[in-house]
């Protein structure tokens, strides 16, 4: 399958074909990639692409050489582009899934081309060493020195993380709110033929605002395309405390020590429906985010606890149940107390609906 995917305002054409996209200069460029292969800074490319390196679904991806390097040089000649001329990035992620997110202001125009999924990759800068991708082709319309391609490139890591963060996608590796994946790999890409020169790529700049929004967008389109990730997906209390090991298997593990009449699929059809419900959500959020603050250390277990202790009150008074006890401060006893308070509810629903039957 090949196609004409759009033409981008500086009159680059991009094409999705044999599992990558490409995208041809019209006309002098400059690139800033992160990628293994060609990467670094250089002004004398033909082409960028971003490569789904995946032999089909369920399995995995391809080498066709011993070397990274190597496999992305006959990835280059697969796709008819000259080896030396060109940088590339491999993912995991479908082609078919990338978005394509344009925003102007007057004459200047950024585009941003994202793949990514991090549902089973995700992690926060300093966990323990991983791969996964999120990869960005970032066009800009306008020309710039080399030291503001690099500012762009940390705007754009910037918008990334916010993105995720915005999402509250845990990390796999660790108890933290994940700030990418292993691997990703980004590309700017600058107009060095346009008129318009832009000397700040950071926060207080235009340009800076319109990598943002624009990378920020597409990166969450992306992750919704590629693995559903989204804010809907994320209403759930299992979602936001799974980076904390909570999982409702486990969780029935320990209601069925307490009441061995009731089978597992009825505890999980009563505990996924509750785990959604708006009042559960909303305290679990903020009890979660008692856990960050102290794992941050910005309160203190003291703090922490007491703050806990009225949040399962609010629970138990709005599910008409007992309240659980925390007995200390810590992350284990934090959450052991919740999964009691949610048992407890479970508890309540299951035997009201055993005696209406």
């Amino acid at each position: 399958m090949s196609e004409h995917l759009c033409t981008l305002s500086t009159g680059d054409k991009v094409y999705f074909y044999d599992k990558s996209i490409v995208i041809y200069f019209s006309g002098a460029r400059k690139i800033l990639s992160t990628s293994l292969y060609n990467g670094g800074y250089h002004d004398d490319y033909a082409a960028v692409y971003n490569y789904d390196a995946k032999q089909g679904a369920g399995m995995p991806c391809e080498m066709l050489a011993d070397t990274y390097v190597e496999h992305m040089r006959l990835v280059s000649k697969r796709l008819a582009l000259d080896p030396d001329k060109v940088s590339g990035m491999g993912t995991a992620a479908s082609m078919e899934n990338a978005v394509v997110e344009t925003m102007s202001f007057k004459e200047l125009t950024v585009t941003a081309i994202v793949t990514g999924g991090i549902e089973t990759n995700g992690g926060r800068a300093g966990d323990p060493a991983d791969y996964g991708t999120i990869n960005i082709m970032l066009l800009l319309d306008c020309d710039m020195p080399e030291g503001v391609m690099a500012r762009a490139l940390v705007t754009c890591t910037e918008a990334k993380t916010a993105a995720i963060q915005e999402l509250l996608e845990g990390s796999k590796y660790s108890n933290g709110i994940a700030t990418g994946s292993g691997t990703d790999q980004t590309i700017i890409i600058a107009n060095s033929a346009s008129e318009l020169y832009m000397e700040g790529a950071g926060k207080h700049s235009k340009l800076g605002e319109l990598i943002g929004k624009t990378v920020k967008n597409a990166v969450k389109k992306a992750l919704a395309k590629q693995s559903g990730l989204t804010p809907a997906k994320q209403h759930d209390v299992f979602r936001r405390l799974k980076r904390f090991d909570i999982k409702p298997g486990d969780m029935w593990q320990a209601y069925s020590a307490q009441d061995a009449a009731v089978v597992k699929p009825e505890y999980l059809l009563a505990a996924e429906k509750l785990a959604k419900e708006d009042i559960m959500l909303v305290y679990t959020s903020l009890y979660v985010h008692l856990l960050d603050q102290h794992l941050w250390k910005l309160i203190s277990a003291k703090e922490m606890q007491l703050a806990g202790q009225k949040l399962l009150q609010a629970i138990a008074e709005q599910y008409n149940v007992e309240a659980e006890i925390i007995n200390e401060g810590t992350l284990a006893s934090m959450l052991a107390s919740w999964q009691q308070q949610f048992n407890k509810i479970i508890a309540q629903r299951l035997h009201q609906t055993e005696k209406e039957s």
